[in-house]
């Protein structure tokens, strides 16, 4: 092997090392359904605070309410803490994992 080409394979090693830790590093605040809150108020609380789309904001109030619970924002920890709890002070039911 050329001097090139160990060169280029450990950069490349550490660009997957790179990739995986930012992997390992992510979060998601998953919300959960409850009998309270109406399909507007999930979607606008989602828009506000989770940035989304209003068809974002539709897809997850609907999974939420059929499948009990969804992934509504994915990233790093510190992030998502205030946006986790914004969305408890509405009164929705959500969590880090």
């Amino acid at each position: 092997m050329m001097m090139e080409e160990i060169f280029m394979t450990k950069e490349k090693i550490q660009e997957d090392l790179d990739t995986l830790e930012q992997l390992v590093n992510q979060h998601e605040i998953i919300l959960f359904n409850d009998d309270v809150h109406t399909f507007d108020y999930v979607i606008d609380s989602l828009i506000d605070i989770c940035d989304h789309t209003l068809e974002q904001a539709e897809q997850c109030t609907f999974l939420v309410h059929y499948k009990g619970k969804c992934a509504v924002k994915t990233g790093e920890l510190d992030d998502l803490k205030s946006r986790c709890t914004q969305l408890l002070n509405l009164g929705l039911s959500a969590e880090i994992v």
